[in-house]
């Protein structure tokens, strides 16, 4: 743009102002813009499933009182440590797989930090609503870690019925935790129960019922071992969201891969790196053309974006009378 108009090298403080300026347009006209974006989107042909997923990671902000936060720690008689001053921002996706389980498309979006991921989770429901509005006939496949806010959300009244999983990865993580209380982490005996019981978690039908009932066993065998009575509680809570040999046998997403890759590659590869510090409205600027470039939908938006700038514009012709 800057070479259309005459070469002209733009300042870094226009630089850091256009991006600004152009968010704060589309977000005053997000929704319409969405629900256009939404209308022009193509279902891919082969897809039988959709699956859905949301996430978050930790953002650096300029106004995340990070050295407040180092100060109220140290009041505290506690030495800093760790990350201060990022708060969470959110990804979300929306994938399409055919009969085989191949991811054929996925839409995504970032948003800032924002309490309660209200956004987030605006954006995920309608295009979910839209996306089985049009194909009724796909299966619903909802994945996430254990978050149980996230869960709230997804098996809410805003997002259709169907099936659900607790990531895969996360549920051998909790199991790991159990393991390596029992037996010590890294000793042979904590590698042999624990693959051992991934590979029943993953591939047996009951295979939740099984794993419960081996913590089970290790509660009662080390009862004040709080790790295994915590991931005890965990599998129960989330048992009817581990049948993942039934989910697997019909070629249904039961990781949260997809969601997690969003995060880095929307947010941590763009945003985190050496010295950056984020205020909302700039992050926001970043994420939301981001994540448009990513699922395909930049120069649909680009040119709903552009047309919102036009004005009309009318000219006095040589008797004085307005032409537009």
């Amino acid at each position: 743009m800057f070479e259309m108009v005459g070469c002209m090298v733009p300042s870094k403080s226009s630089l850091d102002r256009l991006p600004k300026a152009v968010s704060e347009q589309w977000e005053e006209h997000r929704e319409a813009f969405d629900e256009s974006l939404r209308e022009q989107a193509t279902i891919p042909v082969d897809a039988v499933s959709v699956g859905i997923s949301l996430d978050g990671v930790m953002v650096p902000m300029k106004d995340g009182q990070r050295t407040e936060k180092r100060a109220a720690t140290v009041r505290r008689g506690k030495k800093p440590c760790g990350p201060a001053g990022y708060k969470e921002a959110s990804c979300a996706t929306l994938s399409f797989y055919d009969r085989e389980g191949i991811r054929l498309d996925t839409w995504r979006q970032a948003r800032m930090p924002q309490k309660g991921k209200v956004d987030l989770k605006a954006w995920l429901a309608a295009e979910t609503g839209f996306v089985l509005g049009l194909r009724p006939d796909l299966q619903l496949m909802k994945v996430s870690d254990g978050a149980r806010d996230n869960w709230t959300f997804l098996d809410g009244d805003t997002i259709p019925a169907g099936e659900s999983a607790i990531d895969f990865f996360h549920a051998a993580g909790h199991l790991s935790e159990a393991m390596a209380a029992a037996y010590g982490e890294g000793s042979p005996r904590y590698h042999a129960r624990f693959q051992k019981l991934r590979r029943i978690l993953l591939e047996d039908d009951d295979g939740v019922e099984k794993v419960i009932r081996a913590l089970r066993h290790l509660h009662a065998r080390f009862p004040r071992r709080q790790r295994i009575t915590k991931e005890l509680a965990y599998f129960r809570r989330y048992r009817h969201k581990m049948r993942y040999a039934k989910l697997a046998a019909q070629n249904l997403p039961i990781g949260s891969g997809v969601v997690e890759a969003a995060c880095k590659t929307l947010v941590t590869e763009r945003m985190k790196r050496s010295g950056m510090r984020w205020r909302l409205i700039g992050g926001q600027a970043i994420l939301t053309f981001r994540a448009l470039a990513q699922s395909g939908r930049f120069n649909r938006g680009w040119s709903m974006l552009t047309r919102s700038y036009e004005q009309t514009v009318e000219i006095p012709d040589e008797h004085g009378l307005m032409a537009a």
